[in-house]
């Protein structure tokens, strides 16, 4: 097989949660423990670093991710789900996976996937787990898929757990409250082993704080070890002031830092991400604070991180944006409200499980939706989503595909407007295909 009937073959051949949801889900680590142990438990021939949260914790891998890079180790990096290529899911030192990697792992290995039958995710995480080990990196990021206690990438025992931030989200999985889901998370955490949380909540606190004590790691609240005191966004960049409320873990003075990302959450991500580099820096890793300025002010261009409030064409203005659910969105749209232009032009998709009750009230009520859907099979139809907004007053009209309401979107639009697509990762992916990006 080559490399796109490779790709192909563990689509169709194994259950993928992006295209299928629920089918996909396996609520255990056994396919995943038989794996590591088939493979010689690679992950254990490197230090890692684990990722779990609901939002940012994308961003925040790929930014621990770049200044690593830039501390000169040698760097892998797992997340998902990809946009436009399955490589981008596996990267060292900013690198994609080779083509020749994947499709030798697929059939060197044929017959005891067929023979286990893991889920795609589950192949995927022990690809990028035996990619690392033979390439014989220092240290790997690696991002969850969805929880945290039963995601497959939970058979590693990294130097520390990050879990970003807790919102309502896959609940049908993680559970239907604040603090069950923050349970799940917080299974990334292993005994004696640092933790860092993105963000306070009343309803998450003291589930962090619970396990952390029973797990006896010290843990760090990034709100309560940073602070920004002004961030100011430039054209491909945003520059943070920030100001130390640890003094164990930032004993020098107010300091900037330059992020390659503009998305105005990323406020959230740089905190969360400046405090683990900092109990990193407090174990056995030696990061420069060069090392720390480079690798935050290239974070996208190093890891090749893309769709976070990306800027697409100009004239008019195009942005694109992975926000999917509430928790997320209402950042997104706070964003998108300031923007200054003419008309807004909105091409707006979501998966058919999304909670439209609590997505539809943060959508701007001055926009031209185009309503579409990606092209996998757990997309929400056009016209169903349409319905749903239409009731709700938002206007707008149905598009069959992203490509297509793209080209509408430009036809329509002038200079001074500016042309939106979010709603869904999956709608972003074929948005960046398109834009070659």
């Amino acid at each position: 097989m080559d490399y796109k009937e490779t790709i192909q073959y563990l689509y169709n051949a194994l259950p993928v949660f992006h295209r299928i949801g629920q089918a996909a889900y396996k609520a255990n680590l056994d396919n995943s423990t038989l794996l590591d142990q088939y493979f010689g438990n690679p992950h254990s021939k490197y230090k890692t670093i684990h990722i779990a949260g609901t939002n940012g914790k994308g961003s925040v891998a790929h930014i621990i991710a770049s200044v690593l890079h830039a501390a000169g180790y040698k760097t892998g990096l797992y997340t998902s789900p990809h946009l436009f290529d399955f490589r981008e899911r596996i990267r060292i030192n900013g690198t994609k996976i080779p083509e020749q990697k994947v499709i030798d792992f697929v059939a060197q290995h044929k017959t005891f996937i067929e023979h286990l039958q893991p889920s795609f995710f589950e192949t995927a995480s022990s690809m990028a787990f035996h990619f690392f080990a033979c390439e014989q990196i220092d240290v790997a990021v690696i991002e969850t898929g969805m929880g945290g206690r039963l995601d497959s990438t939970n058979i590693i025992t990294p130097e520390l757990s990050v879990i970003t931030n807790i919102g309502l989200d896959h609940t049908e999985y993680l559970g239907n409250s604040l603090d069950k889901i923050a349970s799940e998370k917080a299974g990334i955490i292993k005994p004696g082993i640092p933790a860092v949380i993105g963000e306070k909540h009343n309803l998450t606190t003291d589930v962090f704080t619970a396990k952390a004590r029973e797990s006896g790691s010290e843990l760090f609240f990034a709100e309560d070890s940073l602070e920004i005191l002004s961030s100011e966004n430039r054209p491909g960049s945003r520059t943070f002031t920030l100001a130390p409320l640890n003094s164990n873990l930032f004993p020098g003075n107010t300091f900037t830092a330059s992020l390659d990302l503009e998305g105005s959450y990323q406020s959230k991500n740089i905190v969360t991400a400046l405090t683990s580099i900092a109990v990193l820096k407090k174990q056995s890793f030696t990061i420069s604070a060069k090392a720390e300025q480079k690798g935050l002010a290239g974070a996208a261009l190093n890891t090749g991180l893309k769709g976070r409030w990306q800027t697409l064409g100009k004239n008019p203005t195009i942005i694109c944006d992975t926000g999917h659910n509430a928790h997320g969105l209402q950042h997104t749209m706070k964003q998108l409200a300031e923007q200054d232009c003419k008309n807004l032009y909105f091409i707006l998709g979501v998966v058919a499980d999304r909670d439209l009750d609590s997505i539809i009230p943060l959508l701007p009520r001055n926009a031209c939706y185009l309503f579409t859907q990606a092209s996998i099979p757990r997309a929400m139809d056009a016209e169903t989503l349409a319905r749903r907004c239409m009731a709700a007053n938002l206007k707008g009209e149905i598009v069959a595909t992203v490509a297509e309401a793209i080209r509408k979107a430009v036809e329509k639009a002038s200079a001074n407007d500016l042309i939106f697509i979010g709603g869904s990762t999956y709608v972003v992916a074929e948005t960046t295909g398109l834009y070659k990006v």
